[in-house]
């Protein structure tokens, strides 16, 4: 399996998460691997609002797929199947309660997650809102607890938490408006029974070597320590 292609329309980008399982947003340390290196520039961000950037919700949407920060601090698409092994590499077999428990994840993170475990699917600005997070943006500016932003990519570095959607505000004439607000869930309550029945079947090192070979097989002439520092 080769990991070429070219998008040009969603169908083409669908296709694509698709049939090769993971596709990184941008460009990252395994050259050739992102869908910014697969799609003319017009095509990732356009004035048109017909572009990459814009099919984010409907791509997840219609494939199921995670999406979310998952390598190297950027987002990825990751295919139903292969997310099942990437979370239970990632969790190395513990829920979230469990990690916590044990020590292995932070006090602030534990608040976020319990937030968006008890609110989800929930909008970034309102999870700000309920936690008392401050945010400076271009459209508000607020007073708050600091720290949203690290927790909530830890949280998707570790696979307990995925972006489930991007939601559009609407003007007056029912005209979308601005860029889409991500969306947040767990795993377990966006892909359900799915998930939640098979991420823990095989052992964290069982679905690493997965990952591993799947990597290989998309790029055969790359070295392993090039694949293995993608896969963190």
């Amino acid at each position: 399996m080769s990991y070429e292609f070219t998008v040009r329309t969603k169908a083409d980008l669908i296709r694509a998460v698709e049939t090769f399982g993971i596709v990184p947003y941008f460009s990252n340390s395994i050259p050739g691997f992102s869908l910014e290196e697969h799609c003319p520039p017009q095509i990732l961000f356009s004035d048109s609002g017909d572009d990459t950037w814009e099919w984010k919700g409907a791509v997840i949407r219609e494939t199921g797929c995670a999406y979310g920060k998952f390598f190297e601090k950027k987002c990825a698409y990751v295919r139903r199947d292969l997310f099942l092994d990437l979370a239970n590499y990632r969790r190395d077999g513990y829920d979230f309660d469990a990690r916590y428990d044990d020590g292995l994840a932070r006090a602030q993170d534990k608040q976020l997650y319990d937030l968006i475990e008890e609110q989800a699917p929930v909008l970034s600005k309102v999870l700000r809102q309920s936690g008392g997070y401050a945010y400076s943006g271009h459209w508000q500016k607020t007073e708050g607890k600091k720290g949203f932003d690290p927790s909530i990519t830890r949280l998707q570095e570790q696979c307990y938490v995925i972006v489930s959607d991007f939601v559009y505000t609407l003007d007056k004439k029912g005209n979308r408006r601005g860029w889409g607000v991500a969306q947040y869930s767990t795993p377990e309550k966006f892909m359900g029974d799915f998930f939640s029945e098979q991420v823990y079947q095989r052992s964290p090192e069982e679905s690493y070597a997965r990952l591993l070979e799947h990597l290989r097989r998309c790029f055969p002439g790359a070295e392993d320590r090039q694949l293995k520092r993608f896969l963190g």
